[in-house]
């Protein structure tokens, strides 16, 4: 199977190295961030540092004349990965025989929510989510699009995976987080992620919804969780919380409104792309599901994509869904977390891919080859060479 291992810039720039080491796993390709989260990352090899610190989301190459006076516009990234790291990671990679595809992050950005609060998801109680941009404001889609294409096509890339195109929601990995003390559940976790913002009021009102009763019915549907009892069920829960008409008309509203991004996303990738240049989603089968792998319908999304990366650490029933609507050309991704102290398991990575295979994924994704240990990587290096 095909194999592409994920990278930062700074795994690769200042260790001369690293280009040698990664074609040396046994990899084909690389997925190299042009566009990335804020983050904290260890670079266990590097000659000169340890651990990158980067601030805040950023574009990790120099940004294009396309956002000149515009109030959202990406921002440069700061000394993690000054100029066009993206650029300079890439050419050392591809040096040393290795395809590199771009890796973009899109709609999960506090900088942007932090100083641009309207852009945010607001939750039934007023809060806002600043991680999680609002795909439905008109000028956050439009931002959304551009930063796909500009992002994804960087010079000499032959592909792109599109990481967060989608709703995101409550979920995330917040610094020093402190939100686990009330278990949510599926149900809950959807109720709490659905934004309430003016966009997302008038598009609950065109399902026929009064987006001040909704919110109401939300918060009193919460009210149990609060109190302590245990979440039960996913979709079947949602609609028994706040009825099934309610929940359809809300999942009708946010799908409507993911497909669209998505659509218009892809477009302007290929747009600006040459012939030939794959556009792969990082992708959850579960259409109401947020977060970095959006939620998407399978047949909708690879009528509409090349192919999807989809989670399989811990099981590779996800790919499923998406076996069933493959056609000619489809790329079915498996992706597997490589690094032991995330929850990865490196050693088994050779029976968990045969097993991916068996389900319809015909390429592997690795995360994440600069944050693994030596140790992870030998077994990464031994599972793709056929050994054991």
């Amino acid at each position: 199977m095909r194999a592409s291992a994920f990278l930062y810039p700074w795994d690769i720039v200042g260790d001369p190295a690293a280009p040698a080491r990664i074609a040396e796993l046994g990899v084909q390709q690389v997925t190299l961030a042009s566009a990335y989260h804020s983050t904290r990352a260890l670079t266990p090899r590097h000659p000169r540092h340890r651990i990158v610190t980067a601030e805040y989301a950023a574009v990790l190459y120099e940004p294009g004349n396309r956002w000149e006076g515009r109030e959202l516009r990406p921002y440069a990234a700061g000394h993690w990965a000054p100029g066009d790291a993206y650029g300079e990671a890439a050419e050392a990679l591809a040096a040393a025989g290795l395809d590199v595809h771009t890796w973009v992050v899109l709609a999960h950005n506090s900088r942007m929510g932090a100083d641009h609060p309207d852009t945010s998801v607001v939750n039934a109680y007023g809060d806002r989510y600043p991680w999680a941009p609002c795909i439905a404001r008109p000028a956050t889609r439009a931002y959304l699009v551009d930063l796909a294409a500009e992002a994804a096509a960087r010079p000499g890339a032959r592909g792109t995976e599109l990481e967060s195109l989608g709703w995101y929601g409550l979920a995330h990995l917040h610094a020093h987080d402190k939100i686990a003390g009330v278990p949510l559940g599926e149900a809950g976790q959807y109720l709490m992620s659905l934004c309430f913002c003016a966009d997302c009021r008038a598009g609950y009102a065109g399902q026929g919804l009064d987006p001040g009763e909704l919110a109401t019915g939300v918060r009193r549907a919460l009210e149990p969780l609060w109190r302590g009892d245990e979440p039960t069920g996913g979709w079947d829960a949602v609609e028994k919380l706040i009825g099934a008409e309610t929940a359809n008309a809300t999942r009708a509203w946010r799908e409507e409104t993911a497909r669209a991004l998505q659509e218009a996303a892809i477009a302007a990738v290929r747009a600006a792309a040459p012939e030939g240049f794959q556009v792969l989603l990082h992708a959850d089968p579960v259409a109401y599901h947020c977060g970095a792998n959006a939620g998407v319908d399978p047949a909708h999304i690879l009528s509409v994509a090349d192919g999807v990366v989809v989670p399989c650490t811990g099981g590779a029933g996800a790919l499923t869904p998406f076996a069933g609507h493959r056609t000619e050309g489809t790329v079915l991704a498996a992706n597997f977390t490589i690094v032991s102290g995330m929850g990865g398991s490196p050693a088994t990575l050779a029976a968990d891919a045969t097993r991916a295979r068996t389900l319809g994924a015909d390429e592997l994704r690795l995360y994440h080859a600069g944050l693994a240990s030596d140790g992870d990587l030998t077994y990464v290096k031994k599972a793709l060479s056929g050994g054991s």
